[in-house]
């Protein structure tokens, strides 16, 4: 399965040398994508620049196994398209460290199909339509699925709301489905605002409340405002030490009843949260 990813890059499979940068932008992954971020006319193209992902990972990590350097995904064309055929053969010709990121997907024969064709490689899903949505858990539990994501430009187009504002249950129900299957929370959707930071990291704070962890960048200075939304503040951290101490404390003493100084009583379920949210600002330094 993959690595835990905060703040991932999207760069256009046709730019080689965005690539390469972004490789080297300190996202926590790269999405090489061949969907939207790459015009009709330029598909083609696009999908031969494939094969130099391999060349250009080892050039940016020259001393590192490309698997443990960085992590890649693909993004191909959504199943049905004229362009997904030709996507998931390219893909097939590259190492399995590179994941398929697969969008618009709504079948769990269409899941199965490309486990079929991509052994051994992660999978994963984008929800962007009410059936994919209706469907999210039955898609999350296949093998080989690492991760669940949503489209929402396509699923509010699909389900005629106004605005995010009316993605709540569609948003919950990818993020249950994901943890019910034993899968890491999911990314938020992009934020296409590049120049809009606060906007990016307000939405960001609405998204870790609803369950969300992590977003996909589209440029590299929305990385560092990411990172920062999601990364736990001193106050959880500290809060979080405390429980830690406290349940250290009362298996040394012996002591059977767990409380903090507050009066609340702690549970497995504050354990565990204790231990994410410590694990998680660890991880974002």
């Amino acid at each position: 399965m993959s690595r835990l990813l905060i703040a991932p890059l999207y760069v256009p499979a046709d730019r080689p040398d965005r690539i390469a940068k972004a490789l080297v932008s300190g996202a926590d992954g790269v999405f090489v994508d061949l969907e939207d971020a790459v015009a009709p006319s330029a598909k083609d193209a696009a999908r031969g620049s494939l094969e130099a992902i391999p060349a250009l990972v080892g050039a940016a990590f020259p001393d590192a196994a490309p698997a443990d350097a960085v992590h890649v995904q693909v993004r191909i064309n959504a199943p049905g398209t004229p362009w997904h055929e030709a996507d998931v053969e390219a893909l097939a010709g590259l190492p399995r460290w590179v994941g398929a990121r697969i969008p618009k997907v709504e079948s769990v024969e269409v899941v199965d199909g490309l486990a079929a064709r991509l052994p051994g490689r992660d999978l994963h899903l984008l929800i962007e339509s009410a059936l994919g949505v209706e469907l999210a858990y039955e898609l999350a539990r296949r093998p080989q699925v690492a991760t669940l994501g949503m489209g929402e430009a396509d699923l509010r187009a699909d389900l005629r709301v106004a605005d995010t504002e009316g993605l709540g249950w569609a948003r919950a129900r990818v993020v249950n489905a994901a943890r019910a299957a034993g899968l890491p929370s999911p990314l938020m959707s992009a934020w296409t605002h590049v120049t809009d930071l606060e906007g990016l990291a307000a939405t960001c704070r609405v998204g870790r409340s609803w369950g969300f962890l992590g977003r996909s960048a589209i440029h590299p200075h929305q990385l560092d405002t990411i990172r920062e939304s999601f990364r736990p503040s001193d106050d959880e951290v500290a809060r979080a030490r405390l429980v830690l101490e406290r349940i250290d404390g009362a298996v040394s003493s012996g002591t059977g009843a767990l409380q903090l100084a507050d009066g609340t009583f702690l549970d497995l379920a504050m354990v565990e949260s204790a231990r994410h949210t410590i694990a998680l600002a660890d991880r974002l330094g």
